[in-house]
């Protein structure tokens, strides 16, 4: 090839290097924005955008975990809903936002019009409530018994809601917490200085609780179990998630069985197995302060609640829980699952360990862990004590916690006469 020719191709290739350049370069700058000077994403056609519209759209859809050490010691699967996982830390996301819809579509409240949602509640509705009315453009005030721990209350003050912290007394009294909360709420909408409206949320009569839990709780259990579960297994302090769960998988599964895990003190364990609301620390000479006796928060009561009762024909089997017991399973899941988690759900826990002993090896139990340990702290796992190194640790250990701190065995004993065992 003659120098002429080579010079000429050449010239040629650099002039198609350069036309490619030219051409990428003004690609570039018509996919960049006026404003940026960084290339626009596109998004790849292969790819689904998976975005959520604030807050509210990330409550639900929480998994369904295997709890392999509970499974191996029991024969049973043992599943439990991680409701800990939730934006606001707590199973009463799904309450809360249900509540705040069904009131904004009746007309009851107006986003950014001065309305204030106000609530009776031992912690973790009322968390859910001032995180959900943040968003939502509404003000919050709590009012809870003063002997819940500290951490849930300080909670509630960062998230932005007035708190009152009341002395623990019985539902006759207009200074308890639930009775506290509905009188403020009439307060406020009747004094015309106050702006906006007050709202009473009633978590304990509201049909939004358990409805909540049978438009979303239940099928989501039931879509991940593959429709395939024996017992249904949690404890009730508003009887919303026990209810709405048991009402939409009954009709589904007649086989189920619905059991009521039950803290010590709890009258609803009698109201399951004897159909009486009845407590042994009720008897005549015997009444307390705070007549459920126990350090577990969140579940249990001595009163019969709209919640409850709307599931509990449902309810056929109950488990009476000691703290006791409580505390070991507590223990018991961070040293085997790695997972930290609060009173209610270690009772929960319990609960279906013993309901799947008693089904029988092969059986697919389901629980709730409602909330993280994180609010318990100062309380319950104060009492609960350190974790770490008990490798040797066992199933037997939990089940006779409670003979080992009294020297009798706890074992609920079926067809025992009511209050007995409390």
């Amino acid at each position: 090839m003659d120098k002429p020719t080579q010079t000429a191709l050449l010239t040629c290739g650099a002039g198609i290097v350069l036309g490619i350049g030219a051409t990428l370069a003004a690609q570039m700058l018509l996919s960049t924005d006026s404003s940026s000077s960084l290339p626009r994403r596109r998004s790849s056609p292969e790819l689904k955008e998976d975005i959520r519209n604030g807050l509210e759209e990330c409550i639900g859809n929480t998994p369904l975990i295997l709890l392999k050490s509970l499974s191996e010691a029991t024969g049973c699967e043992i599943l439990a809903k991680a409701e800990f996982l939730e934006p606001g830390g707590s199973i009463k996301d799904r309450v809360a936002l249900h509540i705040l819809r069904t009131a904004e579509a009746a007309g009851q409240l107006a986003p950014h019009s001065g309305d204030k949602v106000y609530e009776g509640t031992v912690g973790s509705t009322g968390v859910s409530l001032a995180v959900l009315c943040r968003a939502r453009g509404y003000l919050a005030h709590i009012c809870m018994p003063s002997d819940q721990s500290i951490e849930k209350s300080s909670l509630l003050e960062k998230l932005g809601a007035e708190v009152s912290r009341v002395p623990p007394a019985p539902i006759v009294d207009q200074n308890q917490f639930v009775n506290r909360a509905r009188n403020l709420a009439r307060e406020h909408s009747n004094n015309p200085d106050i702006p906006g409206r007050g709202y009473f949320a009633d978590q304990f009569e509201n049909d939004g609780n358990w409805r909540a839990h049978y438009d979303s709780t239940g099928p989501e259990i039931f879509r991940q179990c593959g429709g395939r579960l024996d017992a249904f297994v949690a404890g009730a302090g508003t009887g919303g998630t026990i209810s709405g769960v048991a009402r939409y998988l009954k009709p589904r599964l007649p086989q189920l069985k619905v059991v009521l895990a039950d803290p010590h003190g709890s009258g609803l364990y009698n109201r399951v197995k004897f159909g009486v609301m009845f407590a042994s620390t009720e008897r005549e000479g015997t009444r307390r302060r705070h007549q459920v006796d126990t350090i577990v928060e969140g579940i249990g009561i001595n009163r019969v609640t709209h919640n409850f009762e709307i599931g509990r024909p449902l309810v056929e089997d109950a488990v009476r829980i000691t703290d006791e017991e409580a505390m070991a399973m507590a223990r018991f899941l961070v040293e085997k699952e790695g997972i930290f988690v609060g009173s209610s759900s270690a009772v929960n826990l319990v609960g279906a360990v013993r309901t799947a002993l008693k089904l029988g090896p092969g059986h697919r139990v389901v629980t709730i862990l409602c909330d993280s340990g994180t609010r318990h702290l100062s309380k319950f796992w104060k009492q609960a004590g350190n974790v770490g190194g008990a490798w040797d640790m066992t199933l037997d250990d939990v089940l006779d916690a409670d003979s080992r701190h009294k020297g009798t065995h706890g074992t609920v004993v079926q067809g025992e006469p009511a209050g007995a065992g409390i």
